[in-house]
């Protein structure tokens, strides 16, 4: 049961807390900053991957996520990865015209 449904998406939730953290998406709200570089984002979780980036044995880190503050060592994976965030699905099958993210999900398919 989903008793919790946020007003503006109508996206449904079954904890109360849930939904308020969503909804954050729809606000922007940002509560929780970076204290080493005062990047902000709207769940503690996105912060606490954030301030990995920070740590001194991350050299090969090359690329970080702006939606969520996952990083990468290759900016091509970024690219897929910000994927999740925006909702692009660049490959379709062309039986049945699923759009799949990645290439190997179409594959798999």
């Amino acid at each position: 049961e989903r008793p919790y449904q946020c007003g503006v998406c109508q996206k449904s939730f079954s904890l109360k807390q849930n939904l308020l953290t969503h909804q954050r998406i729809h606000s922007g709200e940002k509560p929780f900053s970076c204290q080493r570089c005062g990047k902000r984002f709207r769940e503690q979780r996105f912060l606490l991957n954030h301030q990995r980036t920070h740590a001194e044995d991350r050299p090969g880190t090359a690329a970080e996520c702006p939606d969520c503050g996952k990083t990468f060592s290759q900016k091509g994976s970024l690219k897929i990865h910000r994927r999740t965030h925006t909702g692009v699905a660049p490959f379709a099958c062309a039986q049945c015209g699923k759009s799949f993210a990645q290439k190997v999900n179409l594959t798999a398919h």
